[in-house]
Order: structure tokens, then C-alpha cells, then sequence
């Protein structure tokens, strides 16, 4: 379907959270609790994601879950009980942090019955978001607030139409891990136009070192490409293969751009990087910050 790209954008509201995965790189943590709720600092990972949603404008929150994801929505809800006891209490600055989560966004859920890769769990959300573009977050990478990518990616979709993903420049040797995207510069510097989209390939076969890292703000008619992808790599439907469709032909729904991503991202998605993000974060809290960096160079000093 070929879609007027002169007529007025809408104004994108809706972010859709994939969260039905089994956390398996965190067993035994991730047996009976979802890898979405493992605490960075003293939130839960989602939260920075849903909090990065709502900070870039987007109130309606659609988060695909699974079997045993239960405590996700708990999280977002009231907890009348915990909150009278605040109260009763006096306690009104863990009364506050209590009710921000379920305060935030209007929260969504979905179940993904069957684990068919990222492309299919994006497609769950198709009745959801209708006739609109959209976010898509997930919940491995936490960006910096003071790094506004969401905030970019929805103003570039905005001005040039069609989706936007987010790239981030690695090390070509490290490219296997991610989808890369091969891209030609626009008159923005931070902004690519993608022609190729490849899912995790080989080093030597890479288009380029630009990684997909996971934010994207997506046409709708990537849902109608979806549901004609056939499984791809792992026996799954990639969302990086709709995409490389849509790239391929803008008549399907509208080029897709890149913002080429240079600022703090906090890889949560493996048990080392998620080390290091409680550190990275703990250290910037102005609450806990010289306390445990004056311990931290103790420690390193003493220890190692």
C-alpha cells in the first residue's frame, strides 16, 4: 500500500514493551522471577524502561508478556495493602517511589502464547496499536535519561515518516552479536538512511559496524509485513526482517531511517554488562553516589 508521506504525521502515543522472554542467561534468578524485574540499583529494570517511554511522551504502554510474568503487571498496579502501611507510617518518601510505578502510564498487556522470536511478539500488538505508528523498547538496553533517544527517534520519525531505528557504533568484531544495517548519510549527522538489515551476521559478511539496539519506532504497516515473514534465523519471525522489507520498498510504508546512537546505554541483557550498569548507575545517584564510589576505589585499590 503506498501511503502519502505529505500528509500531517500523527502523533505517536503508544510504546509496545516485549517482555515474554525466559531470562535463561540469568538461571537460577530467573527461575520463578522475570528477568524484567531483576533490580538495577533499587528499580526493577522495566521501570526504567516504562519511565523512558513516558519521559518521551508516550503515556500508553502495551507490554508483551508470557507464562510466569505475572509479577510485571503486579508491579505497575496499586498495592493498597503496602501503601496503607506507608502511610500509617509516616513514610512518605517510600510511599511516593511505591505509587510512581503504577502511576505513570496507562499500563497494557498481552500474552505472547507462543515464543515465536521478536517479529511475532511485535505482531501481538497489532490490534492494540491499530492504524498508528509506534515504539517499540526493550527491556535489555536501559539509555540514560540524559540521553533523549527515544525523545530523537520520535522527531526524526515525525519530520521523515516511515521507521526509525536506533544504531550504535561497535567494534566490528563484536557486530555478529546484533543486526546491522548498511546506511548513507542525510543532512542530519546523527540521522542514516537504511537500505540492507541483516540479522546477526558473520563479521566478514557485515553491511557495516552499525548495530540495532532496541529502540524502534515503527509504521504500522510493518505489521502487514510481519505477518507474511517466514521464520528466519533461530526458527524465529525477526522484526530485523520486516524491517530489511521495508527498507527494500519504501511503497510498503515509508523508508527507514537510523539515529546513530552516541550516548550512556546500560546493557542489562548479559550478567557482567548488568553488573556493570547497577555500578555505572549506582555511582551517578546523588543519594548513593560519593558514599559508594569513596568505597569502590577503596575496594579497588585494597582488593584487585
Amino acid at each position: 500500500m503506498v501511503r502519502d508521506m505529505t500528509s500531517p504525521r500523527t502523533r505517536i502515543t503508544k510504546a509496545v514493551i516485549p517482555a515474554a522472554g525466559l531470562g535463561t542467561r540469568f538461571l537460577p534468578a530467573t527461575k520463578a522471577t522475570p528477568k524484567e524485574m531483576l533490580p538495577v540499583v533499587d528499580k526493577p529494570a522495566i521501570q526504567y524502561v516504562v519511565e523512558e517511554a513516558v519521559a518521551a511522551g508516550l503515556s500508553d504502554v502495551l507490554m508483551i508478556t508470557g507464562r510466569n510474568k505475572r509479577p510485571l503487571e503486579d508491579h505497575f498496579d496499586r498495592n493498597y495493602e503496602l501503601e496503607q502501611v506507608l502511610r500509617d507510617k509516616g513514610d512518605d518518601g517510600k510511599l511516593a517511589r511505591v505509587q510512581e510505578s503504577s502511576d505513570m502510564a496507562t499500563m497494557h498487556y498481552v500474552r505472547q502464547g507462543d515464543p515465536r522470536g521478536l517479529g511475532h511478539a511485535v505482531l501481538c500488538a497489532a490490534p492494540h496499536v491499530g492504524n498508528q505508528p509506534f515504539a517499540v523498547l526493550l527491556g535489555d538496553d536501559l539509555i540514560d535519561p540524559r540521553d533523549p533517544l527515544l525523545s530523537r527517534m520520535l522527531e526524526v520519525q515525525q519530520q521523515r515518516g516511515g521507521s526509525v531505528i536506533a544504531l550504535l557504533e561497535v567494534d566490528p568484531g563484536s557486530i555478529h552479536l546484533y543486526g546491522a544495517a548498511a546506511a548513507a548519510p542525510t543532512s542530519d549527522n546523527d540521522v542514516v538512511r537504511v537500505s540492507d538489515l541483516v540479522e546477526k551476521p558473520p563479521a566478514d559478511q557485515a553491511p557495516s559496524n552499525l548495530a540495532i539496539i532496541g529502540r524502534y519506532v515503527l509504521d504500522p504497516a510493518v505489521f502487514d509485513v510481519l505477518s507474511k515473514t517466514e521464520p528466519g534465523r533461530g526458527g524465529e519471525i525477526q522484526l530485523t526482517d520486516a524491517l530489511q522489507a521495508l527498507s527494500a520498498d519504501e511503497s510498503l510504508g515509508g523508508p527507514v531511517h537510523g539515529v546513530v546512537f552516541k550516548g550512556r546505554r546500560y546493557d542489562t541483557g548479559d550478567r557482567g554488562d548488568y553488573l556493570r550498569a547497577i555500578v555505572r548507575l549506582a555511582c551517578e545517584r546523588e543519594d548513593l553516589g560519593p558514599e559508594f564510589r569513596e568505597w569502590l576505589r577503596g575496594y579497588v585499590t585494597e582488593e584487585m
